[in-house]
């Protein structure tokens, strides 16, 4: 055996590798980036990684967007503190992964609720300019008439406001996911990285296959998720098409 195959052999049990059937692209001598072998033996290991990257991503898009929405609104009615909450937001956006991670740690313990929460933090300073740009850009008029004809603060900002937002909102929804999907890699720091266990062992292992394959689906899978994220946009916005048109 191979100090190669060796070395991944070491890592197969955590990342689930079947090692009584290794592919032939284990070997040093046939290190190939592309091995239709690794994709046929090692597919659910692959299909595994990606729904775990899939879903860390969405929880941690969802929690962005549930803390950034009351902090836009905060902002908006006391200008006062929109510096505070804007400039907090940036401030942990700056803090690298390798130091917030483990912060966190302490708190949710060596799980994928650590990456969750970390990432949160990170989209916040994206969608919390998103929803407050979004939200301003709202005609003034539009605002005045609304109001003329009954509609209380709730009735506008759901019914009015939100919807005309909502192309600059989603916007910046789709910089916050994209982001995310790269960002989720780093979460191999706590053992919940998704695709981002695989590159790191490709690293490690020097296993070209796993590397590219794994690299190849992170984007694949942020393509994904802008596509289907302009595909909602297109559902909720009719009349911007009918504008474009």
């Amino acid at each position: 055996m191979t100090l190669l195959a060796t070395v991944t052999t070491a890592a197969a049990p955590r990342l689930g590798y079947d090692v009584a059937h290794e592919p032939v692209c284990y070997s040093r001598t046939v290190n190939d980036w592309i091995c239709p072998a690794y994709l046929t033996d090692r597919h659910a290991q692959l299909v595994d990684a990606t729904v775990e990257h899939l879903w860390i991503t969405a929880a941690a898009v969802l929690l962005g967007l549930a803390i950034a929405f009351p902090l836009a609104l905060l902002a908006r009615r006391h200008t006062r503190l929109e510096s505070a909450i804007v400039g907090s937001a940036t401030t942990l956006y700056t803090i690298p992964s390798l130091a917030l991670f483990p912060l966190l740690v302490p708190f949710t313990g060596i799980t994928a609720t650590t990456v969750v929460v970390g990432l949160a933090l990170y989209a916040l300073t994206i969608l919390v300019r998103a929803l407050l740009d979004g939200l301003r850009a709202v005609p003034g008029e539009v605002v005045e008439s609304a109001t003329g004809l009954g509609y209380g603060s709730m009735g506008l900002l759901w019914r009015v406001e939100l919807p005309l937002a909502l192309p600059v909102v989603m916007a910046g929804l789709r910089v916050a996911t994209v982001s995310t999907v790269a960002l989720t890699t780093v979460g191999t720091l706590v053992a919940h990285g998704g695709l981002g266990n695989l590159i790191s062992d490709g690293v490690f292992s020097n296993f070209r296959a796993e590397l590219l394959a794994a690299c190849v689906l992170c984007v694949l899978l942020a393509v994904a998720l802008d596509l289907l994220l302009v595909g909602v946009q297109r559902l909720l916005t009719p009349w911007t098409r009918t504008a474009a048109g």
